[in-house]
């Protein structure tokens, strides 16, 4: 198999089945007449009932041009075949699957055509890394080893039927993926197989197969175009966890069609050490569940990939034929395939890559210095210990979050207690982190000195982990196998310098018996050089006792040496050992720590594991202590411990002097429960609900009133401090929670009949949406974080959904609620229509209206006439308020409702009244414009173009506006920002963010002489209708531009600004809701659109310098906003820049993509202002309604909200 091309492989199994219409007989035949259950759909069946029909499908995709075909054994696995009751006929389903292909490509053979035949192994519908109990975390339906020993079955038949090669396909849960590795491992072992690089392979399969290395393909089938999988690992994260087979080929099938794949082959191909795979679907699937893509469109998009140089083989997923694998066979034929980097091939040039749900990179010449989180060892923290003891795995993964909110990329996790089943308990809790994203996404440090306890931590991590540790205490050959046994599992290892003589504690002993290590991993174990990680031993110093006095400074040399002597090895390890003479007096232990790892780092430490809270800046350690405490570091002198002593018993005495800082504990006095329940919701702290529930059930009688008291006045005031700029969105998603956990807490008082959900068991289910045409959804995303905190069953249907998909997917779930949201006025229209059709449709489902657009007096005006049930939530704490009073009585709920709705209709009718009253409802006299603005006040200048370009981010952040981006996550703008913890995290993180520079600033801008008539500014390139105030001052936009009777021009301009991601992972407006609701994805879109702004006020600074005029004012209306209500001005804006280079795109309703853009006009006077249009006559919306030549239906959807 030469690698000179593109390889073809075959197309879908399963469609070209389904043209035969076999029906339940022919699934059984005779072979399993036993079975009760229904086998119709079971394909694996047919290999042994109907091989004939098998067989042809093989050949007609050989004879399409299929170089390598796969065999029809995806779920020929006892786990699968369980579900059908033929868990027994698993591995004869294999071996005949594989018998069957190797026939048809022997025929080929016979023939002249070379064709392989991949035994195909999928993933089963179980995750070893995911609970499918939501009340368990740690339950699994099947082990680590049963899945192997399952996989090994299938694996074992194929090859004896005769696969060439091994393909693990549409994988989801990496773990899964590294059972059936570790199995084929085994099969090789058993052998005496050696596994080879794909290199070494030749691309050939030799006559003896089964005899031979096995070649494997993974192939992930990713859940959505963010690229993450189902149990949310990134592509890097899920190939570093499988990456230590050698794999012939990694890639992408299933969930995506090819265009869709496109950007995440990309991602793939720059960091991918072998060779690419990609067989996507025949595009998206319909709204029947089919694939309407044909051949030639198919091979149009693959074609795309092979030019790009990113794939090595193609082929066909889901709705894929023998013809559409004849289109991409021809369309590829004579491209080069993808070309490895020869920079990848010298290990000891590699970093380490280790990986949770991301992957984390150790290598201090590109990274910092990893730090590696502590606190979840029972042996180093009490309560920890005690968490794990009592059973309080939710607690404990708490402390495990905090650390990686610290800093920690990686998290050291050791069980080892006298009191603990340690094995059992690292089982449970490296499950349940698999299931607590915000600890999963960092990799795990599997800590122990019980082999068992290790084995059980690598069975059930999903990423790559580090095993802490081994020695060569045991000799060389336990050594060895252990060694071989972590790299089977896909690991890396820290090698403790510990030998059959004991600990290292010289220097000397610390090189020795590093470099006999490194010898027996790499040139016996087969271990990478950059798995290795040595420990060379971080002991006391300061004891007073002489023999230790070095112990510090002979540790940062050793590692010095093993960095200059052993290539690509790697150094760590454990920093509080260092002060453990200084226990009690945490300034000094801070001050060594901090002083010993920047001189261990220089000298090219790469990680420890250390307490982030016990660490001091360098430099501001006070300087008489730095200095004693670096003398021990260093040995520097006999008395230089006897120093840092006295130095301590000073800092100490003064301490309980008063004169440092103290430990005081305020006790705080005891308040009514109801009260202390509000505040739990308010400050997001959870720890006290087990007491504070049971004591609210004595007072308050029923779970109900408990919810709908205290509780539900909690979220009203953190709604209230939402909406009032006194809380922010980390701090609402925490209320939120604490109000679910509380919630939970009250199940088992719950009467029946209280609600629905409590009888049945279901969650109340709500609905949500971004109406169609608009793309924003950061706030539609927080309100579904919110709800579903709040105990909601959330279905976010993405963005641009249209009124017929909402309503249709609420009947079809059942929804107990609709929420819509728009940014963009058209979408108050879709609004509109959506209420229509709800009182056309009979539904009485409340409907939800939220988004920056959106008013309660648009809704009780607007929307409460066309359908009875129709709300307005003013944020996402409102809004899951009211969803909750809702579903408690839902009659009362819309009764005070709907009076709220009546008192602002009878206010709107009185200040319309007013306004007729005090107005005709005419436009201002055009004549007296010039009164007002004279001719010498316009500007006769006209400032320079510029053309569509990228501006630097360096002269643009100057202009980031941190109070804006506060405010897209709930701050209100202007005011004092919150001294929490979640806020300066998401600074911190908006800051990487910004370091990270993800991100490309386009803009454009164009000036032009001009007049106006008072409704229209006209120029030679552009007439543009501006619409007018009808009460306050009667203001225009047109009113700064020179008016037409002065015989004269003055410059007006039209810009455009857009902020896009450099790489981007799908489509920009993609609706998935992975691809929008991710914290990580949020805090960069905030970043870019806070960005976007940025840009804005530097061109406002660029025109003013340009201009040179003082007392000038610059304004820039964006099109759509109150000064420019109408949308459509963004497509004449757009064309006259005529540029494309911007990347701006326009929804049907003119919303822009990417989402961080802005478009608008520029007006340069003295009086420049932004004058606001709310509502005007009938007779001015017919004006310009013609004048923009729209009809009545545009003018409706686009200008409907202004009518009085």
């Amino acid at each position: 198999m030469n690698n000179d091309r593109i390889l073809i492989l075959d197309g879908a199994m399963g469609t070209m089945i389904q043209r035969y219409g076999l029906t339940e007989a022919d699934y059984r035949g005779k072979v399993f007449g036993s079975i009760s259950k229904e086998l119709r759909g079971n394909n694996e069946c047919l290999n042994l009932t109907r091989p004939e029909i098998i067989r042809e499908i093989h050949r007609e995709y050989i004879k399409a041009g299929a170089d390598i075909i796969e065999s029809n054994t995806f779920s020929a696995n006892r786990i699968s075949q369980a579900e059908y009751g033929c868990a027994d006929y698993a591995a004869q389903m294999a071996y005949e699957g594989a018998r069957i292909a190797r026939s048809a490509a022997d025929e080929a053979a016979s023939e002249g055509r070379k064709v392989w035949v991949a035994g195909s192994m999928g993933p089963t519908s179980k995750s070893l890394s995911l609970s499918p109990d939501v009340s368990d975390p740690a339950f699994r339906a099947y082990s680590f080893d049963q899945m192997c020993q399952a996989y090994r079955e299938q694996a074992e038949a194929m090859i004896r039927g005769g696969a060439d090669l091994i393909l693990i396909e549409t994988c989801f849960d990496a773990l899964n993926v590294k059972a059936a590795l570790y199995a084929i491992s085994t099969i090789q072992m058993d052998r005496l197989m050696v596994p080879q690089a794909p290199s070494q392979l030749g691309w050939a399969s030799s006559p003896t197969r089964g005899l031979e290395s096995v070649p494997v393909i993974v192939s992930v089938s990713v859940g959505d175009r963010s690229g993450r999988t189902l149990t949310g690992q990134t592509l890097e994260a899920f190939y570093t966890s499988v990456k230590h087979y050698p794999l012939l080929a990694f890639g992408l099938n299933c969930s995506l069609g090819a265009a869709e794949m496109a950007p995440l082959l990309e991602d793939v191909a720059g960091w991918c050490e072998c060779l690419v795979s990609c067989y996507p679907n025949a595009g998206l699937p319909n709204e029947m569940g089919g694939y309407d893509q044909t051949p030639s469109q198919m091979a149009e998009a693959v074609v795309g990939l092979a030019q790009k140089g990113l794939v090595d083989i193609v082929g066909g997923c889901c709705g894929t034929t023998p013809e559409h694998i004849a289109a991409i066979a021809k369309a590829v034929s004579g491209l080069q395939p993808h070309k490895l980097s020869t920079e990848k091939g010298d290990s000891t040039d590699r970093s380490l890559t280790v990986s949770g749900l991301e992957a984390v990179r150790v290598d201090l010449r590109k990274n910092n210095f990893t730090n590696v989180g502590e606190r979840t060892n029972v042996a180093g923290s009490r309560k920890f210990a005690r968490l794990i003891a009592a059973g309080e795995y939710d607690q404990a993964l708490q402390i495990a979050a905090k650390q990686i909110e610290d800093g920690a990329t990686i998290i050291d996790i050791n069980m080892d207690d006298a009191m603990l089943d340690s094995t059992r308990e690292m089982e449970r809790f490296v499950r349940c982190i698999s299931n607590d994203p915000a600890v999963a996404k960092a990799a795990l440090m599997i800590d122990s000195s019980h082999w068992e306890t290790i084995l059980a931590g690598l069975k059930n991590a999903q990423g790559k982990c580090i095993v802490n540790s081994i020695s060569l205490k045991e000799g060389p050959e336990a050594f060895v196998a252990k060694a071989r046994e972590i790299r089977k599992l896909g690991a890396a290892m820290v090698v403790m310098a510990f030998d059959e003589q004991g600990q290292a504690t010289t220097y000397d002993r610390k090189i020795e018996i590093c470099e006999r290590a490194y010898r027996l991993l790499t040139q016996e174990a087969g271990v990478h050089p950059e798995d290795i990680i040595f420990d060379v031993n971080i002991l006391s110093i300061g004891t007073g006792i002489e023999e230790h006095a070095r112990y510090a400074v002979d540790f940062i040399e050793a590692v010095r040496w093993i960095k200059e002597n052993l290539p690509g090895a790697l150094t760590s390890g454990g920093v509080s050992n260092l002060s453990f003479a200084f226990r009690g007096n945490n300034a000094v232990r801070e001050a060594m720590h901090s002083a010993f790892l920047y001189h261990a780092i220089r000298a090219g430490l790469d990680m420890a594991i250390v307490n982030p809270s016990m660490l001091q800046v360098y430099d501001e350690i006070e300087p008489q202590l730095l200095q004693c405490v670096e003398d021990v570091i260093f040995d520097r002198d006999p008395q230089a411990t006897e120093r840092l002593i006295d130095k301590a018993s000073e800092m100490l005495a003064r301490k309980e002097a008063g004169t440092g800082p103290t430990s005081e504990v305020k006790v705080e006095t005891v308040r009514p429960v109801g009260e202390r329940l509000r505040d739990a919701i308010l400050k997001g702290r959870s720890e006290t609900l087990t007491v504070d529930i049971p004591e609210a059930m004595k007072i308050y009688g029923e779970a109900v009133s408990v919810i709908e008291g205290p509780l539900m006045e909690g979220m009203e005031s953190v709604g209230r401090m939402f909406g009032e700029g006194k809380m922010f969105l980390p701090q609402v998603v925490k209320a939120a929670k604490v109000m679910r956990d509380a919630v939970d807490l009250l199940q088992p008082f719950m009467q029946v009949g209280a609600t629905e959900s409590v009888v049945t068991g279901r969650r109340e289910v709500v609905v949500i949406a971004t109406v169609k045409g608009d793309v924003h959804d950061i706030g539609k995303n927080i309100l579904g974080i919110v709800l579903t905190c709040n105990g909601f069953e959330v279905h976010d249907l993405g963005v641009m959904v249209d009124k017929e998909t909402i309503l249709s997917e609420a009947e079809r779930l059942g929804a107990d609620i609709i929420g819509v949201s728009g940014l963009i006025t058209p979408s108050l229209y879709q609004m509109e229509e959506i209420c229509r059709e709800m009182a056309t449709r009979g539904m009485t489902t409340p409907l939800f209206i939220g988004g920056a657009t959106t008013s309660a007096l648009h809704t009780a005006v607007k929307l409460a006439p066309l359908y009875d049930h129709v709300f307005y939530g003013p944020d996402a704490s409102a809004s899951a308020v009211l969803a909750k009073r809702c579903m408690m009585d839902r009659e009362a709920f819309e009764k005070e409702e709907h009076l709220k709705q009546e008192k602002i209709r009878e206010m709107y009718m009185r200040d319309e009244k007013k306004t007729e009253m005090s107005t005709d409802g005419t436009q201002a006299d055009k004549g007296n414009i010039a009164a007002r603005f004279g001719y010498e006040t316009y500007l006769t200048s006209c400032p320079e173009d510029i053309p569509a370009q990228e501006i630097p981010a360096e002269d643009v952040l100057p202009y980031f506006d941190w109070k804006m981006f506060y405010a897209i996550w709930g701050v209100k703008y202007g005011s004092a920002v919150p001294e929490a913890a979640e806020l300066m995290q998401l600074r911190r993180d908006a800051e990487e963010e910004l370091r990270f520079g993800d991100y490309r600033i386009m803009l454009a801008a164009r000036f032009m002489e001009g007049c106006s008539d008072g409704e229209v500014i006209m120029s030679d390139d552009a007439e543009l209708p501006m619409l007018r105030q009808e009460s306050f001052k009667k203001l225009s936009l047109s009113d700064f531009v020179i008016p037409e009777e002065s015989g004269r021009k003055s410059p007006f301009g039209v810009f455009a600004i857009s902020v896009n991601k450099r790489s981007k992972a799908h489509v920009e407006g993609c609706s998935c809701p992975a691809c929008n609701s991710r914290y990580e994805d949020m805090i960069g879109r905030t970043v870019r659109q806070t960005i976007a702004e940025a840009a804005s006020k530097w061109l406002s600074d660029r025109i003013i310098k340009a201009l040179n005029a003082e007392g000038v004012k610059i304004v820039k209306p964006a099109a759509g906003y109150s000064s420019c209500p109408d949308h459509t001005l963004k497509i004449d804006i757009l064309k006259l820049l005529g540029e494309t280079e911007l990347g701006i795109k326009l929804t049907e309703s003119c919303a822009m993509t990417p989402e961080a853009s802005i478009c608008g006009m520029i007006f340069m006077h003295p009086e420049a202002c932004y004058p606001e249009i709310r509502n005007i006559s009938q007779e001015q919306y017919e004006k310009y309604r013609s004048r923009r030549n729209m009809n009545a239906e545009t003018a409706r959807r686009f200008l409907g909200h202004l009518l009085k």
